[in-house]
């Protein structure tokens, strides 16, 4: 068996949906499904999302507030009065930011740009920046993805004789603040049909609005502020993404295109992945690490020059980001062991001075890969003790409505259900990790707290050939809220493991599918999924969870499976007999466990008699001591042979390695019945011990052996004359013959002094099989036929039915 790192979910929809929007709309099956699992049923909207253009888009003056924003920006260009655009460091504020710089440029405006700096300033409005524009002479200010929660900031700037138009997309506190006009489409009250616009989408809107026309040539800065900051890609957002990816590969201004080339992408293909994890990243950094004005200058200069400096900048401050982001997040992983280790296991809160504020909101996200916990990081300023930090979330639990329970120790806090940031005094931190704590036991069960993956059918490989991958590209852009499709695949064949990556990090199967008298195959590439290629027995068969691609080589194209999950329902046999470098095998299988998702629980090793201790200590094993070992008992019971055997249950560990060979088929039975939790089983067998081998002598010889030993008085196994002529008179190996004395002297017939037996004087009478030499001799041979000729199916289906039997004997 090979666990999932996720629960999954298989989407349904109604057949005669999918009949009808594939006839009428003469799309492949495949994409009439997934278009009604997106819940898109008639045919018109349908041909919107498949075909919907620049008519498609709602009229920018349903949003409450843009009336006297058009009105008050007029007035401020007929009098070329100063506008200050005040925007957000993150990748939807540099592109907010951006397009309104294009915006009032193209209208002739008097206006400047500022952004906070995140360690200085932080987020959002903040008096001095406001008092800088009052001694500047602006005269209105406008917001772009900020302003909605700053009441006291509003209120100062209006005291000082500004006005200010606030436009933002963050979810709203109770008391708005009393701002010319504020532009935000979940404002209570707001009848703008689309609630999911983020912040560059307003500005969008503002620019639409006082333009008059939708302005297309803006599209993809709104594109990449819509992608980065994880809209969802529905109605006007998917309108908006679609419409300036093309332009994208048409146009593009000059700090977009040299942005692109900077990460090594070809501006024909670029698509909203691209956007997601490749542009934003570099266009975050400047934010992140110094000052975003730099992210604003790529995105609006026409200098093909300075356009290509910056994001050359920008990419080696990404590169430095990342190594930061990696430090803390090793760092924030051991903390939150620790928080784990006393109690506070459902949300996770650490803080450590020295962290960059600017890259905790990612370590959080990492948190939550790894934990599947809601997550908060923050860094603390030892100067004046505050804490500044960044959430994420996980389905089920809304982050924004438990730091609004949280508001006792919080200074400033904003944000959405899946993120928010907040600041907080340090000796509060305790407090506040407490009671998100208990929120969070109170708001999630237990299956919450299991990833979901969720996919869109299960298909034979059959069923989704090139044409179809293909009909799927229609359906695209793909990210939030029209997530890639996925497919479930299952009873597949393995056919190769192959690992890639300088870190051999990324897993590659070959794997194909029987069906009737035909037969399907494909490649499946998972990254970051290496560590599983140690865990996959060459016989299993796989049910993978993916997207689908196609992959193009020499102008050869195949589909391709991107793997997300992957689980192997049965009970799997590494057939390890007389294999070399056992110390890599076992250094390997502790490794992938390690980081294979689960407890990372390590493999149990079993040697299946005392005297095999000895052979294990001299075998060249690496830290056999961190590996739990057992010793199979007289009784059939396994003994902890070391402390992690004490600190482990072995009927609880999945993995067990039968290191040395038993001495029994009975003794084989007695482990798997111990380790009643073996998913998958390392066979090794190792001869550690002398053992009794060849035939079994029959009764007769074992008469004929002790009638000459009574008739000679005596047996010297030295004397090789004896020991030569017995052999050749009665056919026996001298070796047959010590081993037949060996019994007699067991059962107590015959003593040995030396080298020389001799017979007792009126022994018990006894049955040769209460010999243990006798048995073991006899169970041998059986156990023999068993783990030196049976074929590793032959030896697996021989655990699994002794385990089937087990179980049901438990059940009996």
């Amino acid at each position: 068996m090979l666990a999932p790192k996720a629960r999954w979910s298989i989407g349904e929809a109604e057949a005669d949906v999918i009949e009808t929007l594939s006839r009428e709309l003469k799309v492949d099956p495949l994409v009439a499904r997934i278009l009604a699992l997106r819940g898109i049923s008639s045919i018109d909207e349908a041909e919107r999302f498949i075909n919907g253009g620049k008519e498609h888009f709602h009229d920018p003056f349903l949003l409450d507030g843009m009336q006297p924003a058009v009105a008050r920006i007029r007035e401020a260009l007929d009098e070329q009065q100063l506008i200050r655009v005040y925007g957000d460091y993150d990748a939807d504020g540099v592109s907010s930011t951006s397009l309104m710089v294009h915006l009032l440029r193209g209208l002739g405006a008097r206006f400047d740009t500022y952004i906070p700096h995140r360690v200085r300033e932080g987020y959002g409005l903040n008096r001095e920046a406001v008092e800088r524009a009052r001694d500047a002479g602006v005269a209105l200010v406008i917001t772009v993805d900020t302003g909605i929660s700053a009441v006291d900031e509003v209120a100062y700037i209006r005291e000082l004789g500004m006005d200010v138009i606030v436009t933002d997309h963050h979810e709203p506190p109770e008391k708005l603040p009393e701002a010319l006009a504020v532009i935000n489409p979940k404002k209570p009250g707001c009848p703008y049909p689309y609630k999911q616009l983020a912040g560059v989408g307003v500005a969008l809107k503002l620019a639409h609005a006082l333009l008059g026309r939708l302005p297309e040539e803006l599209l993809e800065l709104a594109a990449i502020g819509t992608v980065a900051d994880l809209m969802p890609l529905t109605d006007e957002n998917r309108l908006i993404v679609k419409l300036g990816l093309a332009r994208m590969q048409a146009y593009a201004y000059a700090g977009i295109r040299a942005l692109i080339a900077a990460s090594g992408i070809e501006r024909k293909e670029i698509t909203a992945s691209h956007i997601g994890f490749s542009l934003a990243p570099r266009i975050n950094a400047s934010g992140r690490l110094e000052d975003a004005a730099d992210a604003v200058t790529l995105l609006t200069t026409d200098d093909e020059l300075q356009a290509e400096r910056i994001a050359y900048e920008l990419d080696e401050l990404n590169k430095e980001r990342q190594r930061i982001v990696e430090d803390i997040t090793k760092e924030a992983v051991e903390a939150a062991e620790a928080q784990r280790a006393l109690g506070l296991d459902k949300a996770i809160v650490v803080a450590s001075e020295g962290w960059n504020v600017g890259v905790i909101g990612i370590v959080a996200s990492r948190l939550v890969e790894r934990f599947y916990r809601p997550a908060i990081v923050l860094g603390i300023d030892p100067a004046t003790g505050m804490a500044k930090g960044s959430a994420r979330s996980i389905h089920g639990f809304d982050m924004y409505k438990a730091l609004t329970q949280c508001e006792a120790w919080l200074d400033h806090y904003g944000g959405h259900q899946a993120a928010a940031g907040m600041s907080l005094n340090r000796d509060d931190l305790p407090a506040f990790a407490a009671k998100l704590n208990e929120l969070a036991a109170a708001w999630l069960s237990d299956e919450d707290l299991v990833p979901l993956l969720k996919a869109d059918a299960a298909c034979s490989l059959s069923e989704v050939p090139i044409s179809s991958i293909e009909g799927l590209e229609r359906l695209a852009p793909y990210g939030m809220g029209n997530p890639t499709p996925r497919f479930v695949f299952t009873d597949l064949t393995l056919g190769e493991i192959r690992t890639m990556g300088k870190e051999k990090q990324h897993l590659k199967l070959a794997l194909s599918q029987a069906q009737a008298e035909t037969a399907a195959a494909v490649e499946a590439v998972g990254f970051g999924k290496g560590c599983l290629s140690g865990l996959m027995a060459p016989a299993a068969r796989l049910d993978v969870l993916g997207e689908l691609s196609i992959n193009e080589w020499n102008g050869v194209r195949k589909p391709q499976i991107l793997l997300q999950d992957l689980r192997i329902p049965h009970f799997q046999l590494f057939d390890w007999r007389g294999a070399t470098q056992m110390e890599l095998k076992l250094a390997g299988l502790t490794a992938a466990l390690a980081a294979a998702p689960g407890d990372g629980a390590p493999p149990a090793v079993v040697l299946f008699a005392e005297a095999d201790q000895a052979g294990y200590a001299k075998a060249a094993l690496p830290d056999k001591e961190s590996l739990p070992l057992y010793v199979l008992q007289a009784d059939g019971t396994p003994r902890p042979a070391n402390a992690e055997g004490e600190r482990h249950d072995l009927a609880a560990l999945p993995d067990v390695v039968l290191y040395s060979a038993p001495g029994s088929v009975e003794q084989l039975r007695s482990v798997v019945r111990a380790a009643r939790s073996m998913a998958r089983c390392y066979a090794v067998f190792a001869e550690l011990r002398p053992m009794a081998a060849g035939a079994m002598p029959s009764r007769d010889t074992f008469k004929l052996v002790y009638g000459t030993l009574l008739k000679q008085g005596g047996w010297d196994v030295y004397d090789r004359a004896l020991m030569q002529a017995f052999s050749k008179r009665s056919g026996l190996s001298p070796a047959m013959i010590e081993f037949i004395l060996q019994v007699f002297e067991e059962l107590g017939f015959i003593g040995r002094s030396g080298s020389r037996y001799q017979p007792h004087d009126a022994p018990v009478k006894k049955d040769l099989s209460t010999s243990r030499l006798y048995r073991e001799r006899e169970g041998r041979q059986e156990v023999e036929s068993l783990l030196l000729y049976a074929s590793a199916k032959e030896l697996e289906q021989w655990i699994v039915a002794h385990k089937e039997k087990e179980k049901m004997e438990e059940w009996a």
